[in-house]
């Protein structure tokens, strides 16, 4: 693991009765429920602008924590109580949901049919899209914590929103460290330099950071030595669909890997693990595992049918041709969302528009009518950012609960306040969509990806080569994914390297990465004061593109 367990908290002595747990703050307290109706309102506000100005969405997991650590400090009106570490890591999801919520989850996916010059379609896609939001909180509700998304993989955006709440209520040192890695990632920020690759090289899984360090320093330099480009040729694309699939393969091996001889073995030793710390446990079962993914297939599904039938598809399909498209809609969602979920668990980075893409080119290439392709791009692309958003809260909150004792009974408990707090922050999301996409649409305030999606739509693919290109370099795509594995992720993270291609981006992390090696050396793998830099560094370029709303 790459985060060291943090101190624990008095334990039951041996023969004792078990412990009583402390009461974990509920998300619908007075004081708690109308805070986060206010910062779930900030953040829709936030989200909204960013994407229709900039074309992405800040994390504002970090501003959260911070803006509930300043009203912790207030000792008037109640607000005292909100110096408690589980209260503002609420109100930090709260915030955080509904950024991400309101601009990927909705306004970019119901842009899509509005660029293509169907507004008749923007109210329907707005339901689908609450509905596919609603079903990605579902599902990493039921599989965070399981053997596929451990609370113990790096999550580098959780990581850094804990520690700085950490910081807030510990303070002396860690609050030094954080400030300083925050101050680089300003300045860094400042000089238009990608700061959070660099944090998140701090902070997680070495591996497979390394392979998207190599993606995007491939996809940097090709243009410039060879005068390629890679996603023009579907390259990229091709090894996230190769390594894509792997991964599926993988989580039903997970699922089902238990009951071989050598899943018991394996057990047996991670059994031996966790006696020593209770925290690093499986808190969901590999068998809760395989219904969480089996009911979210489904309810994608029934969302997808649900669309097409309000949204006009069926005059374009047949019986039997409505049955395929919503089947087919239910796997592009589920495993757009998975895909968008591991990159985000080991990168903190996460290609939800690139993904969203090869959907569309497949959808291309069987010939799907314009409406219902609309439908599939726009569904497909609201499932994934909230799923791997809530993966950053629920990292956070896994972080500042490890110190209680009883542990498991007390992280359900937080993980659940968490999860409703999420809702209070999609359905503020929702609100702030439905009464704002008329006016921001109508001025010309399309989010990019929703432009993109629209003219590949209307130009669509002509190319027979396109689909041979993308089932070559599948292969290589499936062979390092398969070669990492399902805790490394490595040809997951290559593709999206490849795909996102931020400039000095792969320089950042490889940088970062060395010296995290000489630092592990130096001062020994227990040392955590560079994952709190790294924390740190996140944060500060966090604040820094929030902060780019007020220009």
């Amino acid at each position: 693991m790459d985060n060291p367990p943090a101190a624990h908290g008095t334990t039951t002595p041996p023969g004792a009765p078990p412990a009583t747990p402390p009461r974990h703050p509920r998300a619908y307290e007075p004081g708690v429920l109308v805070l986060c109706v206010v910062l779930s309102l900030l953040g829709s506000i936030i989200g909204v602008h960013l994407i229709t100005t900039l074309g992405i969405s800040a994390n504002t997991s970090v501003i959260g924590a911070v803006i509930a650590m300043m009203i912790g400090r207030a000792s008037f009106a109640g607000l005292r109580k909100f110096k408690n570490p589980h209260r503002q890591n609420l109100l930090q999801t709260a915030i955080s949901t509904s950024t991400f919520a309101a601009a990927n989850g909705l306004l970019a996916p119901i842009a899509i049919p509005y660029a293509l010059g169907q507004p008749e379609l923007v109210w329907p896609m707005l339901l689908g899209c609450s509905i596919g939001v609603a079903v990605d909180v579902f599902v990493l509700f039921r599989a965070f914590g399981s053997r596929f998304m451990p609370a113990s993989a790096p999550w580098p955006p959780g990581v850094a929103s804990a520690e700085t709440i950490r910081a807030g209520v510990v303070g002396g040192r860690r609050v030094v460290i954080l400030l300083g890695g925050a101050v680089v990632g300003v300045a860094g920020s400042l000089l238009s330099l990608p700061m959070s690759a660099a944090g998140v090289a701090l902070i997680g899984n070495l591996w497979a950071l390394l392979m998207f360090a190599f993606g995007l320093l491939i996809a940097q330099y090709t243009p410039v030595l060879w005068d390629i480009d890679l996603s023009e040729l579907y390259v990229a694309h091709g090894f996230m669909i190769g390594a894509g699939v792997v991964a599926l393969l993988q989580v039903a091996w997970i699922i089902v890997k238990s009951r071989t001889t050598s899943g018991k073995r394996s057990e047996a030793a991670r059994l031996d693990e966790v006696a020593k710390d209770e925290t690093l446990g499986y808190t969901i079962t590999d068998a809760a595992l395989g219904r969480a993914m089996s009911t979210g297939y489904i309810l994608f599904v029934l969302g997808a049918l649900f669309i097409a039938l309000i949204g006009g598809a069926t005059s374009d399909l047949s019986g039997s041709g409505l049955f395929g498209f919503v089947l087919f809609a239910g796997v592009a969602a589920i495993v757009h969302e998975l895909i968008v979920g591991l990159a985000a668990m080991h990168a903190g980075w996460f290609p939800a528009f690139a993904v969203t893409l090869i959907f569309l080119i497949f959808g291309l290439f069987l010939g799907i009518p314009t409406v219902p392709l609309v439908i599939l791009v726009a569904y497909c692309s609201a499932t994934g950012p909230a799923f791997a958003d809530m993966g950053y809260d629920y990292k956070a909150g896994w972080i500042l609960r490890r110190e209680t004792r009883p542990w498991r009974e007390y992280e359900l408990v937080g993980r659940r306040e968490q999860l409703k707090a999420s809702i209070i922050a999609i359905v503020v999301a929702i609100g702030v969509v439905a009464v704002s996409w008329q006016g921001l649409f109508g001025d010309g305030g399309i989010p990019p990806s929703a432009t993109v999606f629209a003219e590949t739509i209307t130009a669509g693919i002509s190319d027979p080569d396109v689909a041979t290109t993308m089932a070559l370099w599948a292969i290589p795509g499936a062979v390092i994914q398969l070669v990492g594995g399902s805790t490394r992720q490595m040809g997951v993270l290559f593709a999206t390297g490849l795909l996102v291609a931020t400039p000095h981006a792969g320089w950042l992390v490889l940088i970062a990465l060395a010296t995290r090696v000489v630092w592990r050396r130096l001062r020994g793998p227990d040392d955590t004061s560079l994952s709190l830099f790294g924390a740190g560094i996140i944060a500060g370029d966090s604040v820094f593109n929030v902060g780019k709303v007020a220009q």
